[in-house]
Parts: structure tokens; C-alpha cells; sequence
């Protein structure tokens, strides 16, 4: 059984930091697309950033020089390293698996973004304060 869980939210002010953890098991960690969505109240979605299965990686616009998504394949474990946060960024993040393996980063970003991954977490609250 396939289970995905967040963890590191919480509150920070403005132009703080803060690192999300998944860990995920059932399933072969490495090999399958691996990203963070986050969803504010009022807003629609957003595919945030994501590793997919060959490494690479994608982010969107609005998170690019910020944030940064790394994984430890030996502890089954996805990062995403959040620096100089702005309330904007306020929101639920949810980590997300899945998609084919041909998919490139931008391409599994995407599928992440219209919640065409297979398996998700339940979230984790992260708030920004100005």
C-alpha cells in the first residue's frame, strides 16, 4: 500500500525559510515523478516544482530562484527548500506521485498541476506572515 505523508510546515515570517519533507513508501522511490502542489484558500491550484523520473527538474514562475526541490532516494525522501518566503506563498503543499516515467519535468509539472499524479499526501499548512 502506497503511502505518501508531509511534513515542515508552519508559520515564518516574510523573506524566512522553511524545508517541506515527504516520505513515501510502496513504492519505488527514484523512479516515478515526484513533486510539491500547494493550494491556497480562493485560488486555484498550483503545481509548485517536481522531479521527475530521469532527475531533472521543473518549477513554476512564480516559486523559480526561490524554492528548490532535491530528493535522498536512500531515506525514500523529497525535499523543497523554501527561502525567502512571501505571504503569497501562504497555502496548503501537498506532495504528489506519479505519471509516466517518459514524461519530462515540464511535462510531469503539468500533469501534477491538472492532479493527474497518482497518489498525493494530506498536506501540510504552511503561513507567511508580512
Amino acid at each position: 500500500q502506497v503511502q505518501v505523508v508531509e511534513s515542515g510546515g508552519g508559520l515564518v515570517q516574510a523573506v524566512g525559510s522553511l524545508r517541506l519533507s515527504c516520505t513515501a513508501s510502496g513504492l519505488t522511490f527514484g523512479r516515478l515523478n515526484m513533486g510539491w502542489f500547494r493550494q491556497a484558500p480562493g485560488k486555484d491550484g498550483e503545481g509548485v516544482a517536481v522531479i521527475a523520473s530521469d532527475g531533472t527538474s521543473s518549477y513554476a514562475a512564480s516559486v523559480k530562484g526561490r524554492f528548490t526541490i532535491s530528493q535522498d532516494k536512500a531515506k525514500n525522501t523529497l525535499y523543497l527548500q523554501m527561502d525567502n518566503l512571501k505571504p503569497k506563498d501562504t497555502a496548503v503543499y501537498y506532495c504528489a506521485v506519479g505519471g509516466g516515467s517518459t514524461l519530462t519535468a515540464i511535462e510531469a509539472l503539468d500533469y501534477m498541476t491538472r492532479l493527474d499524479f497518482g497518489y498525493w499526501g494530506p498536506g501540510t499548512q504552511v503561513t507567511v506572515s508580512s
